[in-house]
């Protein structure tokens, strides 16, 4: 009949994807087929059917959206990765995201990289605040915000907004009730220390330390590297107040040989050992006007530049001292005192018979007087320690501080380096080694005649005076000696 060969048709076309096909029932006949009874079975067989089709579905809708969804997730971390960068203050995407950890239990360890503590179920719950209105309860039970458990549950909570390099522990979970003199102390300390973190780090970005140097330093000797003035950097070998020296490799500078072996002098751009050190450079009429208008770290760049200019017009005057190759902001490049990678001895590290420490003497003196008279310059810092022993000749280096005598405290620097080289060579038995008062007139030129040091001094100092004084009208100075035993006068020929 019809509705039989209709019912058949719609059963043999209706299968399950996941299944075998469903199989058409016997035919039957027409009065079966107006059964109430077999129209409910054949309903509910239909329905069966399409709830398994249905529920299939839903799984698989289900796992392309979790699928999607971690996918999403992944390329969230890696925009946020590469949003913040190395920044210290980063910017979070979490909200945005589509999966949290606890449901994404299929996902790898290695591709969850946060944690939402957001919904932490094992994080003790943060102690109950008082109302706005200050207290709770009635009577005899009140309770303000000043009760001493309330007040030391909160102190405890409020612990968690700490740095997070400060370790406060499970404060909470073990019912911890901090006093507010407690909390206070913690709290000004965690301050204190990221105060001190903060300017660590900033020491760290901008100054040289022992032995190292800082990331912009370090840039400026690869440039060097690159552009072919030098080879290689071999390594440190000195450390000073002021500086770190570097043995290197020389290369070639614009058609200009660079020497074979090389040291780069790196002046430390920590202001702490330059602070006191601006008398030498502050008074300088070469570098005066230049000095007022610095900022402190630009000041270092200047100390390295007087090096330089002292050097070369020492070189020009054929005193034993270093070449300068090149001046790159606070580096100096200079030719290297030594052989094969093994730097000069320093004068007072030297064993030297006294054939030869007598030999260093007479050429200590000949250098001072050269250095005084022919570049116009004091050492300012003269000592066994800033003179080196090469080839049977003394060097000087560390000329950074030098001055002109012209300096309102020239002749004293003079003195001191006098002071210190009498006192080396008749300490190391150089009988024809002058006293500091005699090696002063000497190198000078000047006639200061006095065996006591306060009297000797104060001779200098007044001298210094007049000749300040003198600069201030005529803005020339110029010594000159007097053979009466009185201190020298200033010609003032020309007022």
């Amino acid at each position: 009949c019809q509705p039989v060969g209709l019912y058949q048709s719609f059963m043999s076309v209706f299968q399950s994807p996941w299944g075998a096909p469903v199989l058409a029932p016997a035919p039957c006949s027409l009065a079966d087929v107006m059964s109430e009874q077999l129209a409910r079975e054949l309903h509910e067989e239909k329905a069966i059917v399409m709830h398994d089709i249905t529920s299939s579905d839903l799984m698989l809708a289900q796992m392309l959206q979790m699928e999607f969804d971690r996918e999403f997730d992944t390329q969230l971390r890696r925009e946020e990765r590469k949003f913040n960068g190395d920044s210290k203050v980063s910017i979070s995407f979490e909200n945005y995201r589509m999966v949290h950890p606890y449901e994404d239990s299929d996902s790898s360890e290695d591709e969850v990289d946060w944690q939402d503590t957001r919904h932490d179920p094992y994080k003790a719950d943060k102690p109950t605040t008082i109302p706005k209105k200050g207290f709770v309860g009635k009577g005899k039970n009140i309770t303000t915000k000043h009760d001493e458990e309330v007040c030391g549950r909160k102190n405890t909570a409020r612990m968690d907004n700490f740095a997070p390099e400060v370790q406060v522990g499970d404060g909470i979970g073990m019912d911890l009730k901090l006093s507010n003199h407690v909390y206070n102390a913690l709290k000004r300390h965690c301050d204190t220390e990221q105060r001190r973190s903060a300017r660590l780090h900033e020491k760290k970005e901008h100054s040289t330390a022992e032995q190292a140097v800082d990331p912009r330093t370090r840039l400026l000797m690869y440039k060097m590297v690159n552009a072919g003035i030098l080879e290689n950097i071999n390594g440190c070998i000195s450390t000073g107040k002021e500086s770190v020296v570097f043995h290197a490799n020389g290369g070639s500078f614009e058609e200009k040989i660079v020497p074979e072996e090389c040291v780069l002098k790196v002046f430390k751009t920590t202001l702490n050992e330059f602070k006191n050190r601006d008398k030498y450079i502050k008074d300088d009429y070469r570098f005066k006007d230049r000095f007022s208008k610095l900022n402190p770290r630009k000041i270092i760049r200047l100390w390295a530049e007087k090096e330089m200019h002292n050097l070369s017009r020492m070189k020009k005057a054929g005193i034993p001292c270093p070449e300068v190759v090149i001046l790159k902001k606070h580096i100096l490049v200079m030719s290297f005192i030594g052989k094969d990678h093994v730097p000069a001895p320093k004068l007072k590290d030297s064993t030297l018979s006294s054939e030869d420490m007598k030999k260093a003497y007479y050429q200590v003196l000949n250098i001072m007087q050269r250095l005084y008279q022919d570049c116009n310059l004091v050492h300012a810092d003269l000592s066994e320690y800033n003179m080196l022993w090469h080839d049977g000749q003394v060097w000087f280096i560390d000329v950074s501080q030098s001055i002109e005598p012209t300096h309102p405290h020239g002749l004293e620097f003079l003195f001191r380096d006098c002071r210190n080289v009498a006192k080396f060579f008749q300490k190391a038995g150089v009988a024809e080694a002058l006293n500091v008062f005699e090696l002063f007139n000497t190198v000078s030129g000047l006639q200061i005649n006095s065996d006591n040091e306060a009297d000797f001094l104060a001779q200098i100092e007044a001298l210094e005076k007049r000749n300040e004084d003198h600069v201030q009208k005529s803005g020339k100075k110029i010594f000159t000696d007097t053979s009466d035993g009185s201190p020298p006068q200033l010609n003032t020929d020309d007022d």
